[in-house]
């Protein structure tokens, strides 16, 4: 390690010869948890809005109250966690997530449910950039690939079978319990790592000069999503993330945005990070579309809907440890393209489809797009975790995951804008088509290698080289 700020030495470090396998699937399990957040609130909407009495789009603000600090506060928290103790950040986090979860369950109105998700989105940043920095951090570099494949694969697997949990748990359970089902992980997670980690000092807060670049980019950040987020139902809303460019150049242009892009710049990342957002957006997109027209137009019942988009995160969980052994083996990046490559493959299949889809048509093509994204999401991790210079490891995670988390809300508000420009005839196929040149622009991003400057060194990164083969 060569960072300098407190914590620096003791940050996470795991003697080279000993892998921690349970802090990497700890890291998995909060993955799935913190992306489960993000959709099994959704299914609840129209219940909380009953039992608190008030409206549905009142109510909505259990959702964006969780996502909007998520999104916002991900750079901040980024260059916060390069200087403070691993091990005391993840206690923290999962402590804390889990506490806002048990305070949203007892909501007896809903501004302490509003209140209380604001306060677990604010730990959810945290999680979301911790998960790649605690799987990396974990194990030797040779076995990164198959490390990062863990919550690289559990993530997404959480936010796409989130609205299914969260039925079930509606249907027998009351709304109260799409809260109270994330608490037995998170108490899991403190407990292995509690005994698996070891001690690292505490925490420090952040200074004055961090706190107001955070609420630069969190001021940005929270307008560009809220402007995707509420796109899909008028796409004049995207014109609102127009507003987010002052305060976000703003911060880049300063101290505290210079060091993050400088972060990328040296490591070649920006193509990188293009691929994450285009994919993320091409699958959101898919995953939207496909949904709506099974049920609205073809009449497929909602559980046969269920069932075929289920052959996804499928085809994405068979492959996920796989593209983790194969970049181990064969290095990220080509496995990173390939799985990228079987992605669009899937999307693109979607599109000779005529108007009358047959669920078995479209259930094997999306799996063979959720093997693409499996075999993608570890040695995409790996390729940018690998590449980051050792002081900046969190700061290019929480990178990462903001173009994963802007790239899912985009996909929606693109085919929704798509389809409605089109017209309901030619919509579904032109909001399709989008996914799949969205999943295709990933492809170049990732199979050509960003430039490297020459001031550094080969061996920076233990697994650097992968990133720029």
């Amino acid at each position: 390690m060569t960072n300098d700020g407190p914590g620096a030495e003791q940050a996470g470090h795991i003697s080279r010869g000993e892998d921690r396998w349970p802090l990497v699937a700890v890291a998995g399990l909060l993955a799935f948890v913190a992306m489960l957040d993000m959709n099994i609130v959704n299914v609840a909407l129209a219940d909380i809005a009953d039992g608190l009495q008030v409206s549905t789009a009142t109510a909505q603000w259990a959702v964006l109250g969780y996502q909007l600090p998520v999104v916002a506060l991900l750079l901040p928290v980024g260059r916060w966690l390069d200087g403070v103790a691993l091990r005391s950040a993840v206690l923290a986090s999962a402590c804390g997530f889990g506490l806002c979860s048990a305070l949203a369950a007892a909501a007896p109105w809903m501004a302490w449910l509003i209140a209380a998700r604001l306060m677990q989105g604010a730990f959810g940043a945290v999680l979301f950039v911790l998960m790649p920095v605690l799987a990396i951090r974990s194990v030797r570099p040779e076995l990164r690939g198959r490390a990062m494949s863990v919550p690289a694969t559990l993530g997404p697997l959480g936010a796409v079978i989130g609205p299914a949990v969260g039925g079930i748990l509606l249907d027998h359970l009351g709304w109260r319990s799409v809260f109270l089902v994330k608490i037995p992980f998170c108490v899991l997670a403190l407990v292995v790592v509690w005994r698996a980690m070891p001690r690292d000092g505490g925490l420090r807060a952040p200074d004055r000069r961090s706190v107001a670049d955070a609420l630069l980019v969190a001021t940005g950040a929270a307008i560009a999503l809220l402007a995707l987020t509420l796109a899909p139902d008028s796409p004049a809303w995207l014109l609102l993330a127009l507003a987010a460019v002052p305060p976000l150049w703003w911060w880049l242009r300063g101290p505290g945005g210079r060091p993050v892009a400088g972060a990328l710049r040296t490591a070649g990342l920006f193509r990188a990070h293009g691929a994450v957002l285009t994919l993320a957006a091409g699958f959101a997109a898919m995953h939207y579309v496909v949904a709506l027209h099974l049920q609205r137009d073809n009449g497929v019942s909602a559980t046969m809907t269920g069932l075929t988009v289920l052959a996804f995160p499928l085809g994405m969980g068979v492959a996920g440890p796989l593209g983790g052994r194969l970049a181990d083996r064969y290095r990220a990046r080509p496995v990173a393209v390939t799985g990228a490559a079987l992605t669009a493959v899937g999307l693109l299949l979607l599109l000779p489809l005529g108007d009358g889809w047959a669920p078995l048509d479209v259930a094997w093509r999306l799996a063979l797009a959720g093997v693409g994204l499996g075999l993608n999401g570890g040695p995409t991790q790996a390729l940018v975790m690998g590449a980051a210079p050792p002081d900046r490891i969190a700061t290019v995670g929480a990178t990462v995951q903001l173009a994963r988390s802007l790239g899912f809300p985009l996909g929606p508000a693109l085919a929704t804008a798509a389809w409605g420009l089109t017209g309901p005839h030619a919509g579904v196929r032109a909001a399709l088509a989008l996914a799949a040149i969205a999943a295709c622009l990933s492809v170049p991003l990732l199979a050509l290698p960003g430039r490297r400057p020459a001031s550094v060194p080969e061996k920076a990164t233990g697994t650097a080289s992968a990133a720029h083969d």
